[in-house]
C-alpha cells in the first residue's frame, strides 16, 4: 500500500489536470476586466475531463478552473447522467439552464433523497458538503466559483479517474 503522502499528492495532481482539462474542452475567456459577450452559437462543447463520469461535455466560458479567482463552466449531461456522491473544496454554485437536475446530500447516492431542479433553479454547496446529481432528459448546468475547483469522490470505486478519496 502505498503512503498517504503519496495518495493526496497524486489526488492534487489529478485534480489540478482535471481542472486544466476543463479550461481547454472548450472557449475559454478572459474576464480581467474586459466585456465577455459569447453567443450561444459560438460555445464550442468538448468531452467533458476524466475526473466526471463519461458522457458529458463541457465548456469553460470564463476564467482559468485550474487557478485562483472566478470561473464560469457549462456541463451538457445526457439523460439519465448520474454524478456519484463527491465534495468540492470550494464552495460550487449551480444555475440549471435546461432540462431537470438532481441533487440529493449525503456521503451515499440515493434517488430517493434528490431534489428536482428545473430550468432557472439555483443551488449552493459549501466546501466539502457531499452530494449527488443525476439529470432527466439532456440537462445543461452551469457551475461558478472561485478556484482553483477540484472533485473528490466519497466512495473510490466511483472516481472514473481510479483515485483514492482525501478527508478534508
Amino acid at each position: 500500500m502505498l503512503p498517504r503522502s503519496f495518495h493526496s499528492t497524486f489526488a492534487a495532481a489529478s485534480c489540478i489536470a482535471l481542472t486544466l482539462m476543463l479550461a481547454g474542452c472548450g472557449h475559454t475567456t478572459a474576464s480581467d476586466g474586459m466585456h465577455v459577450v459569447i453567443s450561444a452559437d459560438k460555445i464550442r462543447w468538448g468531452d467533458a475531463p476524466p475526473g466526471l463520469p463519461p458522457g458529458a461535455q463541457t465548456v469553460a466560458l470564463e476564467g482559468d478552473p485550474a487557478q485562483k479567482g472566478h470561473f464560469t463552466v457549462r456541463a451538457k449531461l445526457p439523460d439519465g447522467y448520474r454524478i456519484p456522491a463527491h465534495w468540492h473544496s470550494i464552495s460550487e454554485q449551480i444555475t440549471v439552464l435546461s432540462g431537470i437536475f438532481y441533487l440529493g446530500t449525503g456521503e451515499h447516492f440515493d434517488q430517493n433523497a434528490g431534489e428536482a431542479l428545473s430550468a432557472g433553479a439555483y443551488a449552493m454547496m459549501p466546501p466539502q458538503m457531499r452530494h449527488f446529481a443525476w439529470c432527466k432528459g439532456e440537462t445543461i448546468i452551469q457551475i461558478s466559483g472561485d478556484g482553483p475547483f477540484d472533485i473528490h469522490y466519497v466512495n473510490a470505486a466511483d472516481d472514473p479517474r481510479g483515485i483514492v478519496p482525501s478527508k478534508p
